[in-house]
C-alpha cells in the first residue's frame, strides 16, 4: 500500500533532525598558553619542548591543549605569531638630531633584556624553521623586522638631514647590528649589553653608513616627555 501523495510530500519537506551542538571552546586561556610556550621554547628549544611543560608553566590540562592545537608545531607557529612584536610609532623614538644620537638612545636595559629574550626565542626555533616556512615569517615579523625597522627609520631620517651619504645601502645596514647581536648570543654564547652595542654603533653601522668621523658627535641628554635631544658639540675626552 503506497502513501498518498500529500503525506510523502510532507516528509519531504520535514527538516532533517539536528544533532544537539556541543560547547563552545572556551579561548580565554589562550593568552596565558601561548606565552607559557614561549617561555618553554626560550628555555629548552622547540626538541626539547614538550605539551607537558607547557601545560605545567600554564597550570592548564593537556587535554585543553590538545583541544586547540593538534601538535606541538601548531602551537608554537601561534605563540610566535602572537607575539607582541610592538608597533613602530616615530613619535615615541628618539629623534635626537644625529644617527648616533638615536641609535644610542635606544640602549637601554629593558630593551637590552627583551631583546636577548627574543634572539633566544629564535635560536629555540632553529630545529624547526628550515622545515617550516610559516614559522620563518612569523618568526621574522615578531622578533628581526621590529628592530630592523628601526634601525631603517633612523637611516632614512640620517640621509634627509645630509648626515649619510643617499646611496647608502639602507636595507643591508639595517639588518647589520641585530645579525651581529644574533651572532654573538647564540653562536658566540656572549651577553649583550651597552658597552656591545655601542662597539656596533662606532666601530660598524656608523662607518658603515659614511658617517664622517671628524664632525662632532652628539651628546644625548634627557629632554622634555621622555624624548631626547642632541647638543651638537664635541662631547669631553
Amino acid at each position: 500500500m503506497t502513501q498518498p501523495d500529500s503525506m510523502v510530500d510532507r516528509e519531504l519537506e520535514a527538516p532533517a533532525p539536528t544533532s544537539k551542538l556541543g560547547r563552545k571552546r572556551d579561548h580565554t586561556r589562550d593568552p596565558e598558553i601561548l606565552e607559557a610556550a614561549i617561555d618553554v621554547l626560550t628555555e629548552t628549544g622547540f626538541d626539547g619542548m614538550t605539551i607537558d611543560m607547557v601545560a605545567a608553566r600554564a597550570k592548564a590540562g593537556k587535554a585543553t591543549i590538545y583541544r586547540r592545537w593538534t601538535s606541538k608545531a601548531d602551537l608554537v607557529l601561534d605563540a610566535v605569531a602572537c607575539m607582541k612584536a610592538g608597533e613602530l610609532d616615530a613619535e615615541h623614538l628618539p629623534d635626537t638630531g644625529t644617527l648616533r644620537g638615536d641609535l644610542v638612545a635606544m640602549i637601554r636595559p629593558r630593551s637590552i633584556e627583551e631583546g636577548e629574550r627574543k634572539l633566544r626565542i629564535m635560536g629555540g626555533l632553529f630545529g624547526m624553521i628550515s622545515s617550516s616556512p610559516e614559522l620563518a615569517d612569523a618568526a621574522h615579523a615578531a622578533i628581526i623586522e621590529p628592530r630592523v625597522a628601526v634601525n631603517r627609520l633612523f637611516l632614512r631620517r640620517a640621509i634627509e638631514r645630509g648626515e649619510v651619504p643617499a646611496d647608502c645601502d639602507v636595507e643591508a645596514l639595517a639588518v647589520v647590528a641585530p645579525a651581529m647581536a644574533a651572532f654573538r648570543l647564540l653562536i658566540q654564547k656572549q651577553p649583550i649589553d651597552a658597552e656591545y652595542l655601542l662597539s656596533l654603533i662606532d666601530g660598524v653601522l656608523l662607518p658603515a653608513a659614511g658617517v664622517d668621523p671628524g664632525r662632532p658627535l652628539a651628546e644625548v641628554r634627557p629632554g622634555s616627555h621622555g624624548k631626547h635631544r642632541a647638543v651638537l658639540e664635541p662631547t669631553a675626552d
